[in-house]
């Protein structure tokens, strides 16, 4: 999952996102309006964490605009705990949640969970996929009851694979949410870390759709849909056809 947090309050920036990258997220930071403006409007974030203080540009004409261009990505809005009134504003422009000023980290994670996991459809923070349990708030995953050890970056893969469970993903869109803006991006890296999670994870759950991209799905035996999402795919009409 990739996230962006924008805040102009540099040691509160800094804090956030450590937090964030500690819990297994990738994040990219932004400190003006104006900034955070154009790579929510420009980048595939899965949330975004915004203050409403900020200068250049304020955080409600951000997200205002952010909604009128069609972007619908969840948004934790950051306000001062007396003013109300900026909570009502930035639900009304579009917000999804909102932490009041000072906070606890545990809260921005917990809210952040939930707006995750109601983005993708799931009510829990355990998400089940045959023999495989991802659970979100511990950044664990089991296999028949027995935890497996991953690194960041292959737990990240199954997390958001997980999150679209027995949805096709495609490669660029993977490389898209698994990276921050500055890090190296190489989608046949994604090949490796998948035969490195289907060695470790020892069940059959992620299958390579030639031509498309990545699925998680349950045993053979509850697949018929997916396989007919994967035919219907295949036999799309190409754009401009």
């Amino acid at each position: 999952m990739r996230l962006l947090v924008i805040e102009d309050d540099r040691d509160l920036n800094r804090q956030i996102v450590t937090a964030l990258e500690q819990a297994g997220y990738a994040v990219d930071r932004a400190f003006d309006g104006e900034e955070g403006h154009f790579l929510g409007d420009t980048e595939p974030y899965d949330a975004v964490v915004l203050d409403i203080g900020l200068p250049k540009r304020d955080g409600i004409s951000v997200l205002e605009e952010w909604r009128a261009a069609g972007r619908v990505m969840p948004v934790l809005i950051l306000t001062a705990r007396d003013r109300w009134s900026e909570k009502v504003e930035g639900f009304d422009a579009g917000a999804d949640d909102y932490v009041a000023k000072p906070f606890h980290m545990e809260e921005i994670l917990a809210r952040l969970r939930a707006l995750l996991r109601r983005a993708a459809g799931h009510a829990t923070n355990e998400i089940v996929c045959g023999a495989v349990r991802l659970d979100v708030k511990a950044g664990r995953v089991l296999v028949d009851g027995n935890p497996v050890k991953l690194t960041s970056h292959e737990y990240r893969l199954l997390a958001y694979l997980m999150h679209h469970c027995g949805r096709i993903v495609p490669r660029s869109e993977i490389v898209e949410h698994l990276y921050d803006q500055d890090f190296d991006r190489d989608s046949n890296t994604i090949e490796v870390f998948v035969g490195r999670l289907r060695k470790k994870l020892g069940v059959d759950i992620i299958q390579t759709i030639r031509g498309l991209g990545y699925l998680v799905a349950p045993p053979e035996a509850e697949r018929s849909s997916v396989r007919t999402e994967a035919e219907t795919m295949k036999s799309a009409p190409k754009p401009g056809r």
